[in-house]
């Protein structure tokens, strides 16, 4: 393409960007970068040449605002920053900085638009432009969807580069060395003569420079850190039992408080007996909020043992209050008035699949469960609001607590904090009100709210309920037709509602992992219905991929074996997307797939995509007397770039048993509106004896870097269902699958 073309078509993208709430945005206000939030306050002699780096004399610190749930995106945003500044571990502390519309999220526009990831065409990339140009106007900073990565890859190593170039500028006025003569590495600039003046020598003069904007990044050969295997930064910390959560953190003067909510979400508390609590030792008030009560004591124990000692007369739930009466309402959600949107019609399913082969499946509500339960501290006064927490969304946190305590969002100042696990809890903020209103009441006092195990499960919102229905066809032995409907409530409705955000137009997540499958089926529907909102939900690690594709590959199976067909060579035939055949290639590579199994034994293979990422796995089992076996798991994945293949590895071994676990033995269900499963006994995840050797690969065939901490889990479930019918012919169609089998 011609430059006059290519600056054409860039014009139009960012001028296009973007018609949201009715106010049309220019190219100048989309391409106009914020201001650099270190620059206020900024000490004397201290350096700050973007919102990523800060030097003064003393140390360098990287900001690394993306969240870290375990996930371990502080290192490797700190090591994207780090290999072009020539810095390295070890030389540079790292902080995830204040909330700022400057850490806007650079990929979110991508994966919202209603494109597959395959599709590169004009009109997919001008709205993925409009979307990135509306969530930067929004500063819309957060980290979720698998984004981290693919937000950070390009702007982080500018942000080093630019760093590197301007201390290099700093160096040359110093000493009168010519720019072009001057090398860096190991955080300082070297002279021709060997001499090395390191970066926090030079923060006084680089402090009175203007930035250097225009910088080249390095070539992949000359990479240090991208691609090698590294040290995580806070491996040692917690190897060793060091690492601080926000559940370990201490503030001087603070309090401790718990909550008891209704069980039944959303339902309202008519009225209590706070008497016996009032009396107990330590407890210093028991204070009323919204839509429940808190106990404030002198530790966390005291106020669990008051809070359980309250009598409470709880209103009923505001939605069904029988598991079987939500499963009911997503059965008659089949109806032409809840069709959400078709979002795949080629060929002529209906007509294919009119006397075709039918199932229905099923995917339950399931909890986030993470091993570190909720928790804040937030201290109130006249002059701002301090909150010290986990949380993947800080500026709509500042917009929430401010909303809550009569504050301006730009009074309150948010601490994050590294996170025990998410898998998406920590997009909510419901404790962060709870926290907000009881820290009002004690105006100048930290307030540190805990939940217990207890109240974090019956207050999770979970994973959404699904229901699939399919109908399919084959012939010569192989597939020709499939028509999937997909009904579910609306994971965006519920969930941004809480937030006061609405969300117009159709849920993508009801069928995603389904409809975004790059099969060339001849003739191939997928539909979504929406369910009325039943018990709220959330965004749940995969979030619609996990129930969705367990529906179309699961599916997609029994029609492999009604045609006779071999499951891999079948899904490689069909498979559309070249990047996605050569997933499904490898993995079959990897397995030896087609090779003699032993007596008891079988093979399942699941492909599904999400977050633009093509993934592969193959699930080994043995069907032994006492249940399943799951002995060896091989998995590919299409990322474009790996950061630290070591992370990757763990990151990919780690949503394997996630997705494994869950499909063995968790739900939430619910009896008279309470969700009946309160701890972690009541929703097993995988135990280490049954976790299999897992064998992973990563290709880096794509034009784009892609986010893993999400994409190995949606293949798991369909993976080890295939597999089970493959050893025992018993087609299982519903999660968790212990209600089916016994597993060893």
């Amino acid at each position: 393409m011609s430059r006059a073309g290519k600056i054409a078509r860039r014009s139009f993208l960012i001028g296009s960007a973007a018609i949201l709430g009715g106010v049309a945005f220019g190219v100048y206000r989309v391409k106009t970068p914020y201001a650099n939030p270190l620059e206020d306050g900024l000490a004397d002699g201290s350096a700050t040449f973007n919102p990523w780096v800060l030097i003064d004399a003393e140390k360098v610190t990287l900001i690394t605002p993306h969240a870290d749930k375990g996930q371990g995106v502080a290192s490797a945003q700190a090591a994207l920053i780090a290999e072009e500044l020539d810095i390295d571990f070890g030389q540079f502390e790292i902080d995830f900085g204040a909330p700022d519309k400057a850490y806007w999220n650079t990929a979110m526009g991508s994966e919202g638009a209603p494109f597959m990831s395959s599709d590169e065409s004009f009109m997919a990339e001008a709205t993925r432009g409009v979307m990135g140009g509306a969530i930067k106007l929004l500063g819309m900073q957060m980290t979720g969807g698998s984004s981290a990565m693919p937000d950070s890859f390009v702007k982080l190593r500018e942000a080093g580069a630019m760093a590197r170039e301007t201390l290099k500028l700093a160096a040359s006025q110093k000493t009168g060395v010519p720019v072009a003569q001057l090398k860096t590495a190991g955080g300082a600039v070297q002279l021709p003569d060997g001499t090395e003046l390191k970066y926090t020598e030079l923060a006084g003069i680089a402090a009175g420079l203007d930035p250097v904007r225009d910088v080249a990044l390095r070539d992949p050969s000359e990479w240090r850190l991208i691609g090698h295997p590294m040290q995580r930064l806070d491996m040692l910390a917690k190897v060793t039992g060091t690492q601080s959560y926000g559940i370990d953190l201490q503030i001087d003067g603070m309090v401790h408080a718990t909550v008891r909510m209704n069980p039944r979400q959303g339902g309202a508390l008519n009225g209590y007996d706070d008497s016996g609590a009032k009396a107990m030792p330590g407890v210093k008030a028991v204070l009323p909020i919204t839509g429940g009560v808190a106990v404030v004591a002198d530790n966390t124990w005291r106020a669990f043992q008051a809070a359980d000692a309250i009598e409470i007369d709880w209103g009923p739930a505001p939605y069904p209050a029988e598991q079987d009466d939500h499963w009911a309402e997503v059965a008659a959600s089949f109806t032409k008035d809840r069709l959400d949107k078709t979002w795949r019609d080629e060929g002529d399913a209906a007509a294919a699949t009119q006397n075709g082969i039918e199932a229905e499946y099923r995917s339950p509500y399931v909890a986030h469960q993470p091993l570190e339960p909720l928790n804040a501290i937030v201290r109130v006064t006249d002059e701002a609001v301090d909150v010290w927490s986990g949380q993947q969304v800080p500026r709509m946190l500042q917009q929430i607590v401010a909303k809550v305590t009569g504050h301006k969002p730009g009074q309150v100042r948010f601490h994050n904090q590294f996170i025990g696990g998410s898998f998406g809890h920590r997009l909510e903020f419901e404790y962060l009100k709870q926290t907000a209103e009881i820290a009002k009441q004690m105006p100048g006092t930290p307030v540190k709210l805990t939940y217990k195990r207890e109240e974090d499960f019956a207050h999770d919102f979970p994973r959404h309920i699904a229901m699939a229905r399919g109908k399919g066809a084959v012939a010569d032995g192989k597939v020709v037709a499939m028509d999937l409907e997909i009904a579910a409530p609306s994971v965006m409705s519920s969930q941004m509602g809480r937030a006061g955000v609405p969300v117009p137009g159709p849920d993508m997540q009801i069928v995603a992992g389904a409809w975004n499958n790059a099969y060339a089926l001849p003739n191939l529907r997928v539909r979504g219905y929406r369910v009325p909102e039943l018990a709220p939900v959330s965004s749940w690690r995969s979030v619609g991929a996990a129930g969705a594709g367990f529906f179309f590959d699961s599916f997609l199976d029994e029609l492999i074996h009604q045609a006779g067909a071999d499951p891999m060579e079948e899904r490689i035939r069909l498979m559309g997307h070249e990047l996605s055949r050569k997933v499904l290639e490898t993995v079959a590579e990897m397995s030896s797939w087609g090779g003699e199994l032993a007596p008891g034994k079988g093979r399942g293979v699941a492909f599904v995509e999400s977050f633009g990422v093509p993934t592969a796995e193959v699930v080994e089992v043995t069907a032994t007397e006492d249940g399943i076996r799951i002995d060896k798991v091989w998995v590919a994945a299409e990322v474009g770039q790996v950061i630290d293949p070591v992370n990757f590895e763990n990151l990919v071994q780690g949503g394997v048993i996630f997705g494994l676990g869950h499909a063995m033995n968790s739900r939430i269900t619910y009896a008279d509106g309470m969700a009946e499963q309160a701890n972690y006994w009541d929703a097993e995840g995988m135990r280490n004896y049954q976790c299999p050797e897992i064998v992973v690969k990563a290709l880096e065939n794509g034009p784009k870097i892609r986010g893993i901490g999400e994409p190995p889990v949606p293949p798991a479930a369909p993976a080890l269902a295939n597999a089970i019918f493959a050893a025992t012919g018993k087609r299982l169609r519903e999660m968790p699958f212990n209600q089916f089998v016994d597993f060893v």
